[in-house]
């Protein structure tokens, strides 16, 4: 009887150890299962970010490659030279129009100054527009003010370029290298500055949604990684 009761008391121990291992067992899946379900909706959130953040930037890019990157692509004058201006003289007032209110236009003028320059001075003789925007609307002359009421302050403008250009004589400009336009540029409208700043928010942009993904991608495998592991263990 003695050794009976001494087996049933040690039997009764051992159930009592397995059901106090089993509840920490339970209590350990049952965390770790919360631990999923939280972590759930925050990968998904941080995916849809990611993807966000990637379709933000391809519009970008979008928008830009129909606007700037074209317009960059177009210009012909793409090389740098020195230019010395040969002539600066005020030829006669060019007609403009302003807005003066919801489907009112009115007219105005402003003095037409015309430049010639030599470039690196190789004898060749261009007329100098002040942008391609300026050699689109108005290629006689070498910069057109916005248009406006006041005319006085539209010739003072003019007049304050032309005194620049006669105390300096040698400015930066940009030529066409084909020679087939007979102007050359002061500046571009879109130079590889312009271009490489408008570039680098949508790349990083693009670059950040990317690397959410991949975080979180990598984040799921190393949690199915050690989930395994534990299996093993087990």
């Amino acid at each position: 009887m003695f050794f009976v009761a001494r087996n049933g008391n040690k039997a009764g121990q051992g159930n009592e150890r397995r059901s106090i291992y089993q509840k920490f067992r339970d209590v350990d899946l049952l965390d770790k299962k919360k631990t999923v379900t939280a972590l759930k909706p925050g990968e998904d959130r941080a995916i849809f970010l990611g993807l966000g953040m990637i379709l933000s930037s391809v519009m970008m890019y979008s928008v830009l490659g129909i606007t700037i990157l074209r317009s960059y692509a177009e210009s012909v004058w793409t090389e740098e030279g020195v230019c010395v201006v040969l002539n600066s003289t005020v030829t006669a007032d060019m007609n403009c129009s302003y807005n003066c209110g919801p489907e009112c236009w009115r007219a105005s003028k402003y003095p037409c100054l015309q430049v010639y320059v030599s470039v690196n001075n190789t004898g060749r003789v261009r007329r100098l527009s002040h942008n391609e925007e300026t050699q689109d609307t108005s290629s006689e002359c070498v910069y057109r003010p916005r248009c406006q009421k006041d005319r006085v302050a539209m010739h003072v403008i003019v007049m304050n370029i032309s005194e620049h250009l006669k105390v300096n004589q040698q400015v930066p400009c940009y030529y066409d290298p084909s020679e087939q336009q007979e102007a050359v540029l002061l500046t571009r409208l879109y130079d590889h500055r312009v271009v490489f700043h408008s570039l680098l928010w949508p790349s990083c942009m693009l670059t950040g949604g990317a690397l959410v993904i991949v975080m979180v991608k990598l984040t799921q495998y190393l949690s199915r990684l050690c989930e395994e592991i534990g299996k093993i263990k087990r």
